[in-house]
């Protein structure tokens, strides 16, 4: 790092701002949620009412004399505000408060910091960190306008604030070519699952909706899930078997939140591009949470920003295991689709009904008939038993099997061109009506 961060604990005063316009507005419990997340022990929490922010300090000089008073007091090291301040703003806060100072996204971004486990996730949370800092860089320091100069210091004539923007510009560089390179190996992955006909399903959602617990149960695995806000960081992927489908590749990904930074967005851009290029999103929403309807618009909005708004979407409301009267089951639409699914992922009701529901909304394309196979397609006839495809087999006179199919249309294409056959060809030849 090329920058340098004040040591202090973790004892914060929190700041939430009343009275501003709605799309501007924060929620103060989901503060206090995210503060907790980062590990912060909240000495006190101050709502402002300010209709009218200011361009000093955000807020008045009045509540700053009195947040002055209330650090000293309650010998808070960090006060955190709910909204994104200006680099000016944060400074000059921090020379009122004595303290150090954060705004909403350094918040985000400290979670995202302490949750990276992966190489990969741990750079994108650096470039982001990098980029937000980099207009905070004169925070902290005092000789930075002065030239260096000195034995061995003599040369170019650049302040240390210079050479720190230099070198932060160089790490930039160096983390977006690595980045991108794992951008085009991730997309190679793709194009290698798109040649061979796998599905791929994202869980999407608010941050806290139960993704991963989901994604646990569903697949058997054992992704880190957890009561608290971004828990999960980095993308998973797990191999499914679904019935009528096969394989499928099912992927677990980062909780969005309201006014998710932009430049989370573009840092994590080549893991949210796993949900842009799938072939379904599952939509998970807390069925419990009172302002479930307000985080389904922010996850929209998210996905409108990565493209992945037309993309077919399964709606699945979880945690029914704390409301009352509310079993498992499937809602569909006027087309006899399903939209939703009603499960809790916690005790396990209903994560059959997610699996069919999956099924029939990717199984639109399939097969389903008989085959007559002649003798000579003994291995093709094999082929479709071990693919599970085979309801059931009869032959004819002349020793052929005839074979009731049912399997994606695509499967079928790729078994039949294995054995060198044209699947439309093949199908006029062989298919009973």
């Amino acid at each position: 790092m090329f920058f340098e961060r004040h040591g202090g604990g973790e004892r914060a005063i929190l700041v939430h701002l009343d009275g501003q316009a709605p799309e501007a507005r924060e929620d103060p419990q989901e503060f206090q949620e995210l503060a907790a997340s980062a590990g912060a022990e909240t000495v006190a929490f101050v709502s402002v009412s300010r209709h009218q922010p200011t361009a000093k300090y955000l807020i008045g000089t009045g509540k700053v004399d009195e947040l002055r008073e209330q650090v000293k007091t309650g010998e808070a090291d960090l006060v955190i505000f709910n909204h994104t301040l200006t680099p000016s703003q944060e400074r000059n806060l921090e020379r009122a408060f004595e303290c150090r100072v954060l705004d909403r996204t350094g918040l985000i971004l400290d979670i995202f910091a302490q949750r990276a486990r992966t190489h990969e996730g741990k750079l994108q949370v650096e470039l982001a960190q990098l980029e937000h800092m980099s207009t905070r860089l004169v925070r902290g320091w005092t000789h930075l306008e002065r030239q260096k100069g000195g034995i061995g210091l003599r040369g170019p004539g650049e302040t240390q604030l210079e050479t720190d923007r230099r070198l932060l510009r160089v790490r930039l560089r160096q983390i977006k070519a690595r980045l991108e390179k794992v951008r085009s190996q991730r997309e190679q992955a793709r194009r290698g699952r798109k040649r061979a006909d796998i599905p791929s399903v994202s869980l999407v959602g608010y941050t806290n909706a139960g993704k991963s617990t989901l994604f646990n149960a569903i697949t058997e695995s054992d992704v880190y899930a957890a009561d608290q806000l971004f828990a999960t960081l980095d993308p998973t992927l797990r191999r499914l078997e679904l019935a009528d489908i096969g394989p499928v590749v099912l992927a677990d990904t980062v909780g969005f939140i309201r006014h998710l930074p932009h430049k989370l967005v573009e840092a994590f851009r080549a893991t949210l591009e796993e949900s842009a290029s799938s072939d379904l999103l599952l939509h998970v929403i807390d069925a419990h949470e009172p302002e479930r309807m307000a985080q389904i618009e922010q996850v929209m909005a998210v996905l409108t920003e990565i493209g992945a708004q037309g993309l077919p979407i399964l709606e699945v409301y979880n945690k029914i295991d704390l409301l009352e009267a509310v079993e498992p089951h499937i809602q569909r639409g006027e087309d006899g689709k399903p939209q939703r699914v009603w499960v809790s992922a916690r005790d396990g009701s209903g994560l059959e009904l997610v699996g069919q529901a999956i099924s029939e909304l990717l199984g639109e394309d399939m097969f389903i008939g008989t085959l007559r196979l002649p003798q000579a397609l003994g291995r093709l006839r094999a082929q479709f038993f071990a693919a599970h495809a085979v309801q059931s087999e009869a032959h004819d006179e002349s020793g052929a099997s005839l074979l009731d199919i049912r399997l994606p249309r695509g499967e079928l294409n790729r078994l039949v061109s294995r054995e060198g056959l044209q699947p439309p060809d093949f199908l006029r030849e062989h298919t009973l009506q």
